[in-house]
């Protein structure tokens, strides 16, 4: 009963707390620990209680416990039977994937090989699980299917870090299916919001995509930012001969596989942004044949670097597109290169692609 009454207890403190036996098992983790980590298990090691990315099954005796430093701090509590208090950076997994936490961690003996870790710093903490959140909401605002009135199409999304600034929407207007690619300045949360605005804010049932560029321009313009935010726009309407096109300050083109050719549309208009009073948004059409790819992309992709600098490119991009027979096909092959051409993104990378 008086167990029963102190777990009640140690569940409503907001701090997270766990507390390791002789043998540096967990024994004990509170309500707010296990919300920070959502572990299947609630005793073990802390490798597998916290969601540890590293070797679990080993976890204190393998190779990679010399770097950790969460076990060291308990390790050097029970030993010295002194409290110790560090920052622990730590990699876990969980529904979402793996993140990176971090916190202050203040571990301090209380009898019986005890030891009891209190994780302070809750603001970070609190900002690391909203991040999570905010991530699984972005991600279930990305186009579900993969057709749209009549159109297959296939997409590619990878944020460089927990929240994105690129915005890849699919949708119809009436009969013809629609794609639009925006990128935001900026990066992390900051771009995250904004993204959201263009997303809320761009109307989907203009037909015109120079119509429906110009009144989110006009919306942007209400929210009255200065010149450093901004958002480039490239948006395509597919009918039953042609495609309609409108580009703003978006300077990757939309490419067209056309009988074994690439074609490169190259019209453009301003970004939409503060910098001009009365931007005017223009948009052509081309005709299409059937079986071919039309893709649209963000800069993510052809600015991606490799190790010695040099740029995957829009030829990057034209060369992948010239091997695939599909859109689906041009994406994941176009997502392999990438990976294979530079090892870590510093921009978001996306990309559309409709077989017409």
């Amino acid at each position: 009963m008086i167990e029963k009454y102190y777990r009640r207890l140690l569940d409503g403190v907001p701090s997270g707390l766990v507390v390791t036996d002789k043998n540096l098992k967990v024994v004990y983790t509170n309500a707010a620990f296990r919300a920070l980590f959502p572990a299947q298990c609630r005793k073990g090691s802390l490798g597998a209680v916290t969601g540890c990315v590293r070797d679990v099954k080993h976890c204190g005796s393998a190779d990679c416990v010399k770097a950790c430093s969460l076990f060291h701090s308990f390790e050097d509590a029970l030993y010295s039977d002194r409290p110790t208090m560090q920052r622990i950076q730590l990699s876990v997994s969980g529904e979402e994937g793996e993140r990176e936490i971090s916190f202050v961690l203040t571990v301090k003996p209380i009898g019986d090989g005890l030891c009891m870790g209190v994780i302070d710093d809750a603001l970070e903490t609190e900002i690391a699980s909203e991040l999570r959140s905010a991530r699984s909401i972005q991600q279930k605002l990305l186009p579900a299917g993969k057709w749209v009135a009549g159109k297959r199409y296939s997409y590619m999304y990878i944020p460089c870090r927990d929240i994105g600034g690129d915005l890849p929407e699919i949708f119809s207007v009436g009969n013809s299916a629609c794609g639009v690619i925006a990128d935001v300045s900026g990066k992390g949360i900051s771009a995250g919001m904004l993204t959201a605005f263009v997303k809320a804010a761009y109307d989907k049932t203009l037909y015109s995509p120079a119509q429906a560029i110009g009144a989110l321009s006009a919306r942007f313009r209400e929210l009255g930012l200065d010149e450093r935010n901004y958002v480039t726009v490239a948006a395509a309407r597919i009918d039953e001969h042609s495609i309609t096109y409108s580009m703003a300050g978006h300077n990757v083109p939309i490419l067209l596989k056309s009988g074994g050719g690439i074609t490169r549309i190259m019209l453009n208009s301003p970004p939409v942004s503060n910098w001009f009073d009365d931007p005017r948004y223009f948009e052509d059409a081309i005709p299409y044949k059937k079986g071919d790819i039309l893709v649209l992309l963000t800069d993510g992709v052809t600015e991606c670097r490799n190790p010695a600098g040099e740029m995957f490119g829009v030829e990057g991009a034209i060369r992948t597109l010239s091997y695939a027979r599909t859109g689906e096909e041009f994406i994941k092959d176009l997502e392999a290169n990438l990976k294979n051409f530079c090892r870590e993104l510093d921009d978001d990378i996306t990309a559309i692609a409709f077989d017409l």
